[in-house]
């Protein structure tokens, strides 16, 4: 994999609303600087995904100086918050691990984000990644903290691997739906240049400055069916995942990373890896 290169950089500045793309990101060690530092949270506390509400898709976060959000959605008018005074936080789940966060100051926006919904939900911000929330004990060394993720400080994936899924749908039974774009994905980080599902083998993996270790790799959920346009489901990638699946049953494409060094990577930086 002597070229390989970093495709391209995504954040997501809200948890489950569109992915926001960046030229070069700083790399702390909870994951890419503003990545997932927000999520909604319904009238128990607990996470809202795309899981339950595909409409997420067709949310946006625009990252403010300063860590504040410019949310917006088609046919609404956008709302900005600024990252909430440092005070009360509130006991939220995520994915059965209970956390502490902040929850956005200003009422507008939990009822802007309430009616996009339909459903009574309110923002809330992670206000200090460094302490909060831990790695999942099984693949955490000690001390690794995460953001918002789902599991890890960051989400890798390649096009090569993309390009051999979408072919394996191209012969499937739901041919029609394919060729799907990375974005069903939801990655951090998209690696070119390397073998198709070559990055299932890697244990450490260096962008750019920046040194990261392999996790394990990403078990995927029905959020990988919603189209992120428009927000509707259909049956792939699983059904060609499946086709695919691995020791255990999961479904998995990509490698959750956490970095071992901080610093910046930049698109078009090279990638090696063992």
């Amino acid at each position: 994999m002597g070229n390989a290169r970093l495709h391209s950089i995504h954040i997501h500045p809200v948890k489950a609303f569109r992915s926001l793309p960046l030229r070069k990101v700083v790399v702390e060690p909870w994951g890419p600087a503003g990545d997932r530092r927000w999520m909604l949270v319904d009238d128990r506390g607990k996470v809202v995904t795309q899981r339950r509400h595909p409409r997420l898709a067709l949310a946006a976060a625009e990252l403010l100086p300063g860590g504040g959000v410019r949310l917006s959605a088609p046919g609404r008018e956008p709302v900005t918050v600024g990252v909430p005074a440092p005070g009360r936080t509130v006991h939220v789940e995520l994915f059965g691990t209970k956390v502490e966060a902040v929850p956005a100051g200003d009422d507008a926006v939990h009822a802007w984000c309430s009616a996009l919904l339909g459903t009574a939900v309110r923002l809330v911000h992670l206000d200090d990644p460094a302490t909060r929330r831990p790695v999942d004990p099984r693949f955490a060394l000690p001390g690794e903290t995460v953001s918002f993720a789902d599991g890890y400080p960051l989400l890798l994936t390649t096009t090569a691997s993309l390009d051999g899924l979408n072919s394996l749908i191209a012969g499937g039974r739901h041919a029609a739906e394919g060729p799907l774009p990375m974005n069903r994905f939801r990655p951090n980080v998209v690696v070119e240049g390397t073998a198709p599902w070559e990055e299932e083998k890697w244990t450490r993996v260096t962008i750019g400055e920046v040194v990261f270790r392999v996790a394990k790799p990403s078990a995927r959920c029905v959020v990988t069916t919603t189209d992120q346009k428009t927000g509707r489901r259909g049956k792939e990638p699983l059904h060609a995942l499946a086709a695919r699946r691995q020791p255990g049953g999961e479904l998995l494409f990509g490698q959750n990373l956490v970095p071992l060094s901080p610093g910046t990577i930049r698109v078009g930086d090279p990638v090696e890896a063992a």
